[in-house]
């Protein structure tokens, strides 16, 4: 039987317990983690194409009742964005972080917060749930999201598609630094989610004509495989992870210096699932993770 360690809490933030030291309790297999991670991810692009083809499609009655475009935008990119915030504060964020962007995910393992394991799972459940999500939005909206290639991300016909690519790259970065600085603090860790939100919601609005501000490969790669629209397809996948490959390792020797300390891979931190996560600061106060071993997760 593994000896237990006792570890002192150093002190405690809006109900959450910090640990004085790094606390890793793998669990054998998270498939509620993973299982979440691909429920969180369909709900969202369900939920944010819906709105594109709401707002932009010519057979919607929001052309006629909303006929500035920029208007539509706005509203388009303040519900994509609600749907994204609302999966990360809701049971399922809060199993498994609320990731559903596989960029994300990406940035807390270069920066040591995931497994190898669960990056890799988390990635591919994020894949498939986008694409479960687009395949439920060509089938509900029929006509009206083939009007607008169901949400599809493709960049504007005046820039080349490394041009995009560079803007993807520095738009996605600019997003993971937005939720790095707040899971860095553990005070405003809580509002991770609501501030990305925001963030993302000003991008749509900003940067849609340029590229479709995609951020997210999962979010791209679903309405691309329901159109067969494959164009440029590779600027959503290098722009993103190339982006935040390049501000985890911006971040990273701020981290190993001591510097900023990110306390958990879970946008949405809370006391009510126990995290499986590598090297989460925050202690919960489910039974079970009293007393658990502090052996890191070899995966």
């Amino acid at each position: 039987m593994a000896r237990k360690r006792a570890v002192q809490p150093s002190g405690e933030i809006s109900g959450i317990t910090l640990r004085a030291e790094p606390a890793h309790r793998p669990e054998a297999i998270p498939w509620h983690a993973w299982a979440a991670e691909f429920a969180g991810t369909f709900f969202m692009v369900a939920w944010g194409l819906s709105a594109v083809v709401f707002m932009m499609s010519a057979s919607s009655p929001m052309q006629s009742l909303m006929p500035v475009y920029r208007v539509r935008l706005l509203l388009t990119g303040i519900l994509f964005a609600a749907g994204g915030t609302l999966v990360v504060y809701s049971p399922l964020g809060e199993r498994s972080g609320g990731h559903i962007n596989p960029a994300v995910s990406l940035t807390f393992w270069i920066l040591g917060k995931m497994g190898r394991r669960d990056m890799a799972l988390y990635s591919i459940a994020q894949f498939l749930g986008g694409l479960a999500g687009a395949v439920l939005v060509k089938f509900l909206w029929g006509g009206w999201a083939t009007s607008v290639y169901a949400g599809v991300t493709m960049p504007a016909p005046w820039i080349s598609p490394a041009g995009a690519a560079g803007v993807e790259f520095l738009i996605t970065g600019s997003l993971l630094w937005v939720i790095l600085f707040f899971v860095s603090h553990p005070k405003w860790h809580r509002w991770t989610g609501f501030a990305a939100g925001v963030w993302i919601a000003f991008l749509v609005f900003a940067e849609a004509p340029v590229t479709g501000t995609s951020l997210n490969p999962a979010r791209s790669l679903g309405p691309a495989v329901v159109t067969d629209t494959y164009r440029d397809l590779w600027v959503y996948f290098l722009g993103p992870l190339g982006g935040a490959t390049a501000v985890a390792l911006l971040w990273k020797p701020t981290v190993a210096a001591g510097v900023r300390s990110v306390f958990c891979a879970k946008l949405f931190h809370t006391d009510r699932y126990r995290c499986h996560l590598a090297d989460c600061h925050f202690a919960e106060r489910h039974p079970s993770a009293d007393g658990a071993s502090q052996k890191e997760d070899p995966s």
